[in-house]
């Protein structure tokens, strides 16, 4: 490529990013997606999965006690879990409470014990706290009436854990980053590959683009679209990860970062290979319309491609996804959903790059034959076939 021609597609692709740049519908754009990603990571940190809070009736400071050992309790049988006791002067008035819905349940005192009082029924994790907690109190209060060593008589009962996946409890944050992944890379990729679909056309429908191809040539205009275009959407994608880690720190989610943090980087590396991949396509797309209502039809292949990854990545069982994450293209949206959702061999990720790379040398040197054919012919709306035809002869 001579030194006029690379100062040419510069030129072109430094015009792309401008006028993009400048346009008010894209800062919008931006500024939606980013906000929309702090407001799930803010959304995930105040409202943790399977956080509840329990509220029991007491008349007196021993049940209230119990309430706070059971509080302990309902913590280890579900995580976030809590209980809390509100006093009430007498039995009647808390048996009332529970049957207005102010309160849970009500743990009151009879003379063998306690009753659990609750309108319906009562949450299985708080019968079952509050019965442990009662059982625990009670025993060691008999314990000592009755002068018995009670960690004595207890040596050996003491149960043990040991996870063999101990990086379950991760699970419901995986596989939301997972979802994330796949569906930043179908809007960002739709939107800016659409932006150059309709920028060709708009430039070929009003015909400034004949005057252009006098001054540039077709492949430099082509280099320097794609170009200035993988640019922004390269660019807002690096930016969209910088502000997830940042409201990962800034939210308290260190141990978030550290689950999904590698597969972000990736996420990164993917975009950029499968954009590049299927930039020159959507310019094709472009050259294909003859005006802008044309676009619906030559740009529904393409569309089809980004959405056929979405919805395996959400229907697909583990080794149809194993399979198809190393294939082109469809790799750009599912090996980053598979790291955020596990280890994946590193041989799998070094095919997935391979195979992208080379399809992209190859869709670019189809797109860029076909794109040269096609620009210069106005006025109708061209078929793939025969472009591609024409692109052969």
């Amino acid at each position: 490529m001579s030194a006029r021609t690379t100062g040419l597609w510069r030129v072109v692709a430094a015009r792309e990013v401008s006028t993009q740049v400048r346009s008010k519908a894209f800062r919008l754009s931006v500024a939606a997606l980013v906000l929309g990603l702090v407001a799930i990571v803010v959304a995930v940190t105040l409202f943790p999965d399977g956080e509840e809070t329990y509220d029991v009736a007491v008349v007196d400071s021993a049940s209230s006690s119990l309430v706070d050992t059971g509080s302990g309790i309902a913590g280890t049988l579900e995580e976030g879990t809590e209980l809390r006791s509100k006093s009430y002067g007498d039995a009647a008035g808390a048996e009332r409470a529970v049957r207005d819905g102010d309160v849970d349940a009500a743990l009151l005192a009879t003379d063998d014990g306690y009753e659990l009082v609750g309108d319906g029924e009562v949450e299985p994790v708080l019968g079952e706290a509050l019965r442990a907690a009662v059982s625990q109190s009670v025993t060691a209060e008999n314990a000592a009436a009755q002068d018995v060593d009670l960690e004595a008589l207890a040596a050996g009962t003491q149960v043990g854990q040991r996870l063999l996946d101990p990086d379950a409890e991760d699970a419901g944050l995986r596989t939301g980053a997972s979802f994330v992944f796949v569906l930043l890379f179908y809007v960002t990729a739709l939107t800016f590959g659409m932006q150059i679909a309709s920028s060709v056309t708009q430039e070929k429908e009003s015909r400034v683009v004949e005057i252009l191809a006098a001054a540039v040539p077709i492949r430099t205009l082509l280099w320097g679209k794609v170009i200035g275009t993988s640019v922004l959407a390269i660019g807002q994608t690096v930016l969209l990860a910088a502000v997830g880690v940042v409201a990962l720190l800034a939210t308290g989610n260190a141990h978030a970062l550290g689950v999904v943090g590698p597969a972000i980087g990736w996420y990164v590396v993917f975009f950029v290979l499968g954009f590049v991949a299927l930039a020159g396509f959507w310019s094709i797309a472009g050259s294909l319309a003859g005006r802008q209502q044309d676009l619906g039809a030559t740009t529904a292949p393409l569309q089809m491609i980004l959405f056929a990854p979405y919805l395996v990545s959400v229907l697909a069982g583990e080794g149809v996804k194993t399979v198809v994450s190393m294939l082109p293209i469809v790799s750009t949206m599912m090996m980053p959903s598979r790291l955020a959702e596990g280890h994946v061999p590193l041989w799998q990720l070094g095919v997935a790059v391979l195979t992208t790379v080379g399809a992209a040398v190859l869709f670019v040197r189809v797109g860029a034959a076909v794109y040269e054919r096609t620009l210069l012919q106005t006025g109708r709306r061209i078929g793939l076939r025969e472009a591609l035809s024409d692109a052969r002869s």
